[in-house]
């Protein structure tokens, strides 16, 4: 649970880009303080030095997350597997270090180690996200973020650099992130019609705040380079380019907090075609390429109960919905919903659960030789259900369950041997600690 002294919040609905402006005229209670029990996170207030820090308009948010998680039926292979992952993000504000006002600078650090059930449930969107960063499979490190942003008056502002994409992009109450604090499932995080856009990639944008207030509603526009990498600089292999732009507009109906979000996206870049013909690639020695890449999407969080409004407590619902060219990223059509509640029952106010659905309609690979056309997938679906236990405000703990109809139809087995690959059940457990 990150306790930021933020005063506004400017998130960027627009694929992973998000700004904390604070105020240094307004002091606000210290969320690292207290006896191990009750503080936001393991290491404390450093003996008042994180405190003043933040004060001074410089913060560092660190977490580790580690998960055990096993096909326990069906799929591809019933072995359990063990990884995790780290993260730490540091943040400057240039108002309150006493330099200029709107300002931030935002730097990432991750690293994750060892390895996940991704590849053996058959599911074309992976179950565990979290392993999925900076780098699959695991046992990397890089700096997937190295952004800054100036804003130039309180309704605009700009933004250049390394730019992490995950975060805080197609953002929802109660379906998002890295697969650490809410859903394990890349499908209830994230739009995979957009898995065109590189995880971590230089870029640069605008960012339009309507009212002036980050809350009310946020516009963005980006020009992203499409072959970046978390683990390279990115200006070693530009090819490409991806235009973007989305918002995020805060509802009240039934006077109730909700939000709705609309994007869209092309990329101009060349990619490898999923579908190939034997006689293109033997004349022309070559891979078939795919041209003119699109995606739309939008998103929906709505709270039917609220119990602490300012907190963000309750229980509500969440859907999102996606199309694209179904190339190079073979889902054309997604979309996904269900329940989420955050601090329902008032002695667990930092506890969250969520059950969701979801389906992808897939645009099957084809391989075409002179006799016959082979294809490869299938449309895939997919549950879940998790409760996120707050043993303490930074110690985590989640069981998690998946069914899975996966999107791969059969394996190999031996030269000649195939085996279907069956609805596969996916258990889990999560331990997340907060630095």
């Amino acid at each position: 649970m990150r306790r930021r002294s933020a005063i506004l919040v400017a998130t960027v609905a627009l694929l992973g880009v998000s700004f904390e402006m604070r105020a240094g005229a307004q002091e606000e209670v210290n969320p690292y303080f207290g006896d191990l029990f009750t503080r936001s996170t393991l290491t404390g207030d450093w003996g008042g030095a994180r405190k003043d820090m933040a004060d001074k308009g410089i913060t560092f948010d660190a977490n580790v997350t580690q998960i055990e998680q096993g096909v326990v039926s069906g799929g591809k292979n019933g072995s359990w597997e063990y990884g995790g992952r780290a993260d730490i993000t540091g943040t400057l504000d240039t108002q309150k270090a006493g330099l200029w006002p709107g300002g931030f600078l935002t730097v990432e650090l991750e690293g994750n180690w060892s390895s996940s059930v991704n590849g053996k449930t058959g599911a074309l969107i992976p179950v565990n996200e979290n392993q999925l960063f900076p780098i699959p499979p695991g046992d990397n490190v890089a700096l997937p973020n190295l952004s800054f942003a100036q804003f130039l008056s309180h309704y605009v502002g700009v933004t250049a650099g390394k730019i992490q994409t995950i975060t805080n992009g197609d953002e929802n109450e109660f379906a998002h992130g890295k697969g650490d604090t809410q859903f394990f499932n890349t499908a209830f995080n994230f739009n995979p019609t957009l898995m065109v856009v590189p995880y971590s990639t230089l870029g640069a944008g605008v960012i339009v705040l309507p009212t002036a207030d980050p809350h009310e509603a946020v516009v963005s526009f980006l020009v992203l380079s499409a072959t970046g990498k978390a683990s390279t600089s990115g200006f070693d292999n530009l090819n490409g380019a991806i235009y973007a732009g989305a918002g995020r507009v805060r509802t009240g109906f039934f006077g109730l907090t909700g939000h709705q979000v609309l994007g869209a996206l092309y990329s101009n870049k060349s990619y490898t075609s999923i579908d190939q013909r034997l006689g293109f690639v033997i004349e022309n020695r070559a891979l078939a390429k795919q041209d003119d890449t699109w995606a739309m999407y939008y998103n929906f969080d709505q709270f039917l109960y609220e119990t602490d409004k300012a907190a963000g407590h309750g229980i509500g619902l969440f859907g999102r919905f996606g199309a694209g060219k179904g190339n190079p990223i073979p889902v054309q059509y997604f979309y996904s919903a269900g329940v989420g509640a955050k601090g329902l029952i008032p002695s667990r106010d930092l506890d969250q659960f969520g059950l969701g659905y979801y389906y992808s309609s897939i645009n099957n690979p084809t391989l075409q030789v002179p006799f016959f056309t082979k294809s490869f997938l299938r449309d895939e679906w997919g549950f879940e259900a998790y409760y996120n236990v707050a043993l303490t405000p930074w110690f985590l703990l989640t069981p998690d369950v998946q069914v899975i109809g996966p999107a791969q139809k059969v394996q190999a087995t031996s030269l000649l041997g195939r085996k279907a690959v069956g609805t596969a059940t996916v258990l889990g457990l999560r331990l997340q600690v907060v630095l």
